[in-house]
């Protein structure tokens, strides 16, 4: 199945695919040659979809999914991953009083604050990312995508396998996969808290921090790219504070980021994508 997603001008697809691309899980994700595909799991049913730019601002979507009744859901669930619902110009014209950001915006007028598939599979992609290098954050996700996802039979090329099913996640001793034991029961937390309640990520920053090992950052930058929070602010985050020094020439303390960023409320997730991508990197 073929369609496309329209959204309001410009889109910035350069920067989203870079984002996508530094993140691409191996056998779940692939990105090259301009398009983003990747295996996508619902109510237990997997498929793949290959994204590409089209005419004007809007992106292609090539579609395999063997339950048709699910196509609402999926289209609403690569809005929120391609941010294709989140226009840019009320936040852009708010923090363009500080000069700082207004240049940044006017560079990249059309950037937007990637998304997530699905809330399991990002919260699990920010604690792997907990004190280490994305680089290494996704080669750890990679692994643990071949031991416990479910095989796929894809027609993209390198796409083998789904995000593995919360029931797997709650039970398996994931700090086989080498990371430390208590990171692998924060994982394995979260799959059962998701379990215990299917409306984890849908009730917002205080419920994700009464969970073990789950601290402001995370939650926070689960609100920014899964529930759509635009001044969800990961305060502190490293990303952030080189992004300033890099551009003024100082590296500020996380208390002065902070209350620098009260100026930016209420978009301040908007405000850091728009540092984060000033790295070249996204985040």
């Amino acid at each position: 199945m073929r369609l496309r997603l329209d959204c309001p001008a410009p889109y910035d697809w350069p920067a989203m695919l870079g984002f996508l691309s530094a993140r691409a899980v191996a056998g779940m994700e692939t990105a090259d040659a301009g398009a983003y595909s990747r295996i996508i799991g619902l109510n237990g049913v997997s498929g793949t979809v290959s994204v590409r730019p089209g005419d004007g601002a809007g992106l292609e979507v090539e579609l395999d999914f063997p339950e048709p009744a699910a196509l609402p859901e999926i289209v609403a669930r690569l809005r929120r991953l391609f941010g294709l619902d989140a226009g840019g110009a009320p936040m852009q014209r708010h923090l363009a009083a500080d000069p700082l950001l207004a240049r940044l915006i006017a560079e990249r007028p059309g950037l937007r604050v990637p998304g997530a598939w699905d809330g399991l599979e990002l919260a699990f992609r920010a604690v792997l990312g907990q004190q280490i290098t994305v680089t290494a954050a996704i080669r750890l996700a990679g692994k643990l995508v071949a031991r416990y996802g479910e095989p796929v039979s894809s027609p993209v090329p390198g796409l083998t396998h789904a995000f593995p099913q919360a029931g797997v996640l709650a039970v398996a001793d994931l700090a086989a996969l080498g990371m430390p034991k208590s990171r692998g029961r924060t994982l394995s937390g979260v799959a059962q808290a998701l379990l215990d309640d299917p409306s984890l990520f849908e009730s917002g920053v205080t419920r994700l921090l009464a969970l073990h090992g789950i601290g402001d950052w995370t939650a926070q930058y689960i609100a920014l790219r899964q529930l759509r929070d635009m001044d969800g602010f990961p305060t502190g985050d490293v990303g952030l504070l080189r992004a300033l020094e890099v551009l003024e020439g100082r590296r500020p303390t996380a208390r002065e980021l902070t209350a620098r960023a009260e100026a930016w409320r209420p978009y301040r997730g908007y405000a850091a994508q728009v540092l984060w991508t000033s790295l070249g990197r996204g985040d």
